[in-house]
């Protein structure tokens, strides 16, 4: 009997870090065959030819899909979309997928769902039914669901909300958090190797992480602006940048860290990636965690690290006790991480109860993708039962 042919589509390197495990337990399932197409960030020097982190790890990429313009207007994404749909419409027909698998809210993946929707190729969406409020990325998430046949599912909350967009109750998994389940299997540097990597203590250390709010416009330049006056406030602190995003202004935010970096060079890193185990590691280590990105949210309560979460991109996202809301103004963002690294406030961040969990995640959506039955799947109706309700 030939294998299930299950093919995983990545664009960021965020993406991959949270898909690696996952990909690890498909490739190791007799009966599937693991296929993977690069395409996005993964591909442009600019953010780093992270597609060679793929390779390094062991994994074979079936197809390169190139798709990025060199600029970051809403203009050149909207393009980059449709060659996207070009390549993709391509790489599915050569390698002829039983099922694909996308994961999350970035118009790769969007450009992936759609063409995957109209060669009738079957799709299994990983964190559909979360919501941030703040991006044009809540509106692909859920347009992904609907163009999606198996969801799998971070929080019960969020299974809820995908049977409310009308899709049937037993195609819907509630798997957990594959960033929290890599974040329990994984081996994390110790601190002496980190502090060999960045050649600077860690005893005092920010993990800074800020992305577009891409429903507004022309505001990146400013916000960033905001943040970095703020972090002057803190000259005590090592700090490491994670840059932003192939997304709309991303570069302008790019652009800014970088100056700040060249600064202060003696206490500023910033690096596009620094893939999963350094990222994950620098974050055990950090006193905090402070911008916009899902991994303040998500994965720095699993290390008891307090964030101070900047302005509305993640809006709406289920939240522990560790996150500090603040608006994007100087003042607010200083105080916010005075609270954050205050000694009352960190003990009780050491206390808090997760709101993502996971431990089997990948074991869990391997085994769906390997038994549930593919026939008809395609053929979709509205489920409006009293799951819906409430």
């Amino acid at each position: 009997m030939s294998k299930r042919k299950v093919c995983v589509v990545t664009g960021t390197r965020a993406e991959y870090g949270l898909l690696f495990y996952l990909m690890q337990a498909i490739q190791a399932e007799p009966e599937l065959e693991l296929q993977i197409i690069a395409t996005g960030m993964h591909l442009s020097p600019e953010f780093g030819l992270t597609y060679q982190q793929i390779e390094t790890d062991g994994f074979v990429i079936d197809e390169k899909v190139e798709m990025l313009l060199s600029a970051d207007t809403p203009t050149s994404v909207a393009k980059s979309m449709g060659v996207g749909v070009l390549g993709l419409a391509d790489a599915f027909q050569r390698l002829q997928p039983d099922v694909l698998v996308l994961l999350g809210d970035r118009f790769e993946i969007m450009s992936a769902a759609q063409t995957a929707l109209v060669m009738r190729i079957p799709v299994a969406h990983i964190s559909g039914g979360e919501l941030t409020e703040g991006a044009f990325d809540d509106s692909i998430r859920h347009a992904i669901t609907k163009m999606s046949h198996i969801h799998f599912t971070s929080a019960d909350e969020y299974a809820h909300r995908v049977i409310q967009l009308g899709e049937q109750p037993d195609r819907v998994f509630q798997v957990g958090s594959l960033g929290v389940e890599g974040i329990r299997r994984m081996v994390l540097m110790t601190e002496a190797e980190l502090i060999d990597f960045y050649k600077f203590p860690l005893d005092k250390l920010l993990l800074v992480t800020f992305h577009p709010v891409t429903l507004e416009v022309r505001t990146a330049e400013k916000q960033v602006e905001e943040l970095l006056s703020a972090l002057d406030h803190f000259p005590d602190f090592m700090i490491v940048f994670t840059k932003a995003n192939a997304d709309t202004e991303g570069r302008i935010i790019n652009q800014k860290i970088d100056e700040y970096a060249a600064k202060h060079p003696e206490r500023v890193r910033a690096v596009f990636s620094l893939g999963q185990l350094k990222y994950l590691s620098t974050m055990k280590y950090c006193s905090a965690v402070i911008g916009n990105s899902s991994s303040g949210i998500i994965e720095a309560p699993v290390f008891s690290k307090p964030t101070v979460n900047i302005g509305d991109r993640q809006k709406g996202r289920l939240r522990a006790g560790s996150i500090i809301d603040c608006v994007t103004e100087e003042g607010d963002i200083i105080k916010s991480i005075h609270q954050a690294l205050s000694p009352s406030f960190q003990h009780f961040v050491s206390k808090i109860v997760l709101q993502y969990n996971g431990t089997t995640t990948s074991a869990d959506i391997t085994h769906i993708l390997k038994t549930i039955d593919l026939k008809n799947i395609l053929q979709k109706t509205f489920f409006t039962g009293p799951e819906v309700k409430g």
